[in-house]
C-alpha cells in the first residue's frame, strides 16, 4: 500500500505550460498546490518553440517578460508559397504586444516552473501521477511514483488539475475522450544549424513539394532560434486524405532538401533525431471538469486547428482553471469550478468551429493550392488572414478581417457539431 502525504489544496498533473501556469496562478493567489512532472528539468518537447503575441501576454503577465528579452524575438511571419514570399508583421492589438519571441521548450518550460516554484508552488520532478484515487466516486489524488526510486505515495488534494499533455493517460483514466468528428494534427520538427538563425521573421511554407514537385499534405515552418540553429518541421491535418500513411520522417527531410536555399540547410545534417507526434485540436476532449478535477491545455485538445498553436492557449486555460479554483477554495463553493466549459465555450467555441470548418476545405490539396494562390497575391488579404489564424482580432475594430470572421461565424452557426 502506497505511503500517504499531506493533503494539498490543489494537485496539478504535469510540469509543461498548462500545468505550470495553473500552478503559478495558483500559488501567487496563496494556495496549497504541488504539481508533478514526470520528467526532470530540462527536458526537450516536440514543438515549434514559437511564441504568438497570445502567449507573450501570458508570460508577461507572470513577471517572465524580463526572462523572455533573453531569447530571439521576432516581428512576424514570412508567408512562402507558389515562387512568392510576404512579410506580415504582427498586428497593434490593445491587448497583446506586436511581437513574438522564439523560445526553446527545455528552457521555456523550466522558466514557467521555476516561477510557479518561487510563487509558492511546490514542485515533484521524476515523479508521474500513475492513477487516480477516489473515494466516493470523487477524485482525491492520485498514485505518485517516484521514477528513480521506484515508490509510491498517495498525494491528496482537494481538486486535480491534469496537464499532462496531448495524450493524457490521466485524463483517459477519468473517462476523457477525443471527438474523432474533430481535426487531429500530427507535426515533426527538427534543428539545423544556419547563418539566418536569428532572422526577424518566422517563416511558413503553405505550398510544400517534394523535389520532384508533386505537392506534399500540410505546411511546413521554419523558425529562427538565435542561438546559432533553426527549428524546421512540418505539420499534417488530419483532414487531408490518407493522412494516417503518411511517412512524416519521409516528409520532413524532404520539406528541409526543398527550403529555400537562403536558409542554407543541410537536410541531411540535423543536430538531433527528428521527433513528433500526434495533437488534439479544437477543444477536441470531453468531458473538460468532473466534480473535483478539470483538464487543461493539450490534454484538453485546447489547440489552434488554424495554425497548430498550443502554448498560448495551454497559459489561457490553466489561468481560467486557477481563478475558478481560487474562488471555489476562498469562498467554499464547490460548484465554481462547473463554470469552466462555458467559460471555454465562451472564449473559444465560435472561434474553433470557424477553425473546424477551414481545416476540412483545405483538407482537399487541390482547394489548398488555389487558396494560397489567390492569397500570396494580396498583402491585405494575408495581413488579415494572419490576424484570424493568430487569434489576434480586435473586437473594436471594424475592418476586412473582422467582416471576414464574422461571415465565417455566421456560416460556422449553421453548421451541425460532430457527433
Amino acid at each position: 500500500m502506497a505511503a500517504t502525504s499531506a493533503r494539498h489544496d490543489v494537485l496539478v498533473i504535469g510540469g509543461g505550460p498548462a500545468g505550470a501556469a495553473t500552478a503559478y496562478w495558483l500559488a501567487e493567489a496563496g494556495h496549497d498546490v504541488v504539481v508533478v512532472e514526470k520528467k526532470t528539468f530540462p527536458r526537450e518537447k516536440t514543438c515549434g518553440d514559437g511564441l504568438t503575441p497570445r502567449a507573450v501576454k501570458q508570460l508577461t503577465d507572470m513577471g517572465l517578460y524580463p526572462r523572455l528579452s533573453e531569447f530571439h524575438r521576432y516581428d512576424g511571419l514570412r508567408a512562402v508559397a507558389h515562387d512568392i514570399s510576404l512579410e506580415l508583421r504582427w498586428p497593434l492589438h490593445p491587448q497583446f504586444p506586436d511581437h513574438g519571441f522564439v523560445v526553446r521548450r527545455r528552457d521555456l518550460d523550466e522558466m514557467v516552473a521555476e516561477k510557479a516554484v518561487k510563487a509558492g508552488a511546490a514542485l515533484r520532478q521524476g515523479a508521474e501521477a500513475t492513477a487516480p484515487l477516489l473515494r466516493s466516486g470523487m477524485v482525491t489524488g492520485a498514485v505518485v511514483r517516484d521514477k528513480e526510486t521506484g515508490t509510491a505515495r498517495d498525494v491528496t488534494a482537494r481538486y486535480v488539475v491534469i496537464a499532462d499533455g496531448a495524450n493524457s493517460r490521466f485524463g483517459r483514466a477519468l473517462g476523457t475522450t477525443r471527438n474523432r468528428g474533430y481535426p487531429q494534427g500530427m507535426a515533426i520538427r527538427t534543428y539545423y544549424e544556419s547563418p539566418l538563425h536569428a532572422e526577424p521573421w518566422i517563416e511558413s511554407a503553405l505550398d510544400v513539394r517534394d523535389r520532384n514537385g508533386a505537392s506534399l499534405p500540410g505546411y511546413g515552418w521554419i523558425f529562427p532560434v538565435g542561438d546559432g540553429t533553426i527549428n524546421v518541421g512540418v505539420g499534417l491535418l488530419s483532414t487531408f486524405r490518407d493522412w494516417k500513411s503518411v511517412n512524416t520522417t519521409h516528409l520532413m527531410h524532404e520539406f528541409a532538401a526543398t527550403a529555400p536555399a537562403y536558409w542554407e540547410i543541410d537536410a541531411d545534417a540535423p543536430t538531433c533525431a527528428p521527433t513528433g507526434g500526434r495533437i488534439p485540436m479544437a477543444g477536441s476532449v470531453e468531458p473538460k471538469v468532473g466534480p473535483t478535477w478539470a483538464v487543461v491545455g493539450d490534454a484538453a485538445g485546447a489547440v489552434n486547428p488554424f495554425n497548430g498553436e498550443g502554448i498560448d492557449y495551454a497559459y489561457e486555460t490553466g489561468r481560467m482553471v486557477a481563478g475558478l479554483l481560487d474562488e471555489a477554495l476562498t469562498t467554499g463553493d464547490g460548484m465554481a469550478l462547473q463554470r469552466y466549459p462555458a467559460m471555454l465555450a465562451a472564449e473559444y467555441g465560435l472561434y474553433f468551429k470557424v477553425a473546424r470548418l477551414f481545416t476540412k476545405l483545405i483538407g482537399n490539396p487541390a482547394v489548398m493550392r488555389e487558396l494560397t494562390r489567390v492569397g500570396m497575391h494580396s498583402r491585405s488579404l494575408m495581413d488579415w488572414v494572419l490576424r484570424i489564424m493568430a487569434n489576434l482580432l480586435n473586437p473594436d475594430e471594424i475592418g476586412p478581417a473582422e467582416a471576414a470572421y464574422r461571415a465565417a461565424a455566421a456560416l460556422a452557426r449553421l453548421v451541425p457539431e460532430p457527433s
